[in-house]
């Protein structure tokens, strides 16, 4: 895990949690924009990238303020079959090529890239396989999923389409089902209950967004109700002793994004992140090491390991028992 690891020295990895939006080359981004005649806010492409990534020293208060600030952008840009193949196929590649992730799942909304029902959600869809497909044969070491999201900003009838589809091409690269979204007043997880139900007969992976920010009450209610195989983020159970002994107990894995947590404001410091990790670790929480969306963040899963060993978060130890937890927990099989 030194420095110096390049091509087949460095160690296979598994990336569980990256966000398409946040996960594609600017360049490739600026391209797949100016190929479909879109209309960007400049025309120099230093601003673009700033638009959609985030500065070393740029500090956010909430999951909210990012997800408005740099998701626009790159959900209109992907919003087209050839646009989200063509992102589908450079993140997977390029996880392999820079970081070794030889397992790798990748999550986007279908319903925020077909630009408010003019794109066709199958199409979308199926754009998305094609491009994981490419991005397999050309390199056949790595297996890739595809993770459908539902989002708290949509209606219970849009979010059971999307669990609809996630079914109908769960035998074609279509892996696990999500909910995202910052949290909203009137959204209810429990309204929800029975997609989820849907998704896990159906055989699907399921991974849910809480536990990132606010109060646990949700997170109490998914692991109690829901129960799903993983949860994305779930940070804040460090607070609570018994919700992180039934973590433990359902065998619930963690997808912890540790420069994300930074950046959004919900870990206010590394003092702050060491605490909560650390915390989670000793009561034998699983947890793995993601990014979030590696190029929004100006990150990567080495960077990610990089962060908790050199901050003492984490030992070398430790970082490898999370991508062995990865490898465990991935719904890709």
């Amino acid at each position: 895990m030194g420095e110096l690891e390049i091509g087949k020295q460095m160690p296979k990895r598994a990336e569980l949690h990256n966000h398409l939006g946040g996960a594609v080359d600017p360049p490739i981004m600026w391209s797949i924009a100016h190929n479909q005649g879109i209309k960007l806010p400049s025309k120099d492409y230093w601003d673009f990238e700033d638009l959609i990534t985030i500065g070393r020293h740029e500090q956010y208060n909430s999951v909210k303020e990012i997800d408005q600030k740099f998701y626009y952008w790159t959900e209109l840009i992907q919003s087209s079959p050839y646009a989200i193949e063509t992102s589908v196929k450079s993140v997977i590649g390029g996880g392999y090529r820079k970081c070794n992730i030889v397992v790798h799942e990748l999550r986007f909304c279908p319903m925020k890239r077909n630009r408010g029902g003019e794109q066709d959600l199958d199409h979308i869809i199926t754009a998305a396989i094609r491009g994981m497909d490419r991005a397999i044969l050309e390199y056949p070491q790595v297996k890739a999923g595809l993770i459908l999201m539902m989002d708290r900003s949509l209606t219970y009838q849009q979010n059971k389409i999307i669990i609809e589809k996630a079914v109908k091409y769960k035998h074609k690269g279509i892996v696990g089902i999500d909910l995202a979204g910052p949290q909203k007043k009137n959204f209810k997880m429990k309204a929800h209950l029975d997609l989820f139900k849907k998704a896990k007969k159906a055989g699907l992976g399921v991974t849910i967004h809480t536990g990132e920010e606010g109060r646990l009450t949700e997170m109490k209610f998914v692991v109690d109700y829901i129960k799903p195989q993983r949860i994305g983020h779930g940070i804040l159970a460090w607070q609570d002793k018994e919700l992180m002994k039934k973590l433990v107990k359902q065998k619930i894995t963690l997808e912890i994004c540790p420069t994300s947590n930074l950046k959004s404001g919900v870990a206010d410091s590394l003092n702050h992140l060491k605490k909560m990790i650390q915390t989670l670790y000793q009561y034998k929480v699983s947890l793995t090491i993601n990014t979030d969306g590696p190029e929004m963040y100006k990150t990567n899963v080495y960077k990610e390991q990089q962060l908790l060993i050199n901050q003492k978060i984490l030992t070398k130890a430790e970082v490898s028992q999370c991508f062995k937890n990865g490898f465990r927990a991935s719904f890709v099989k």
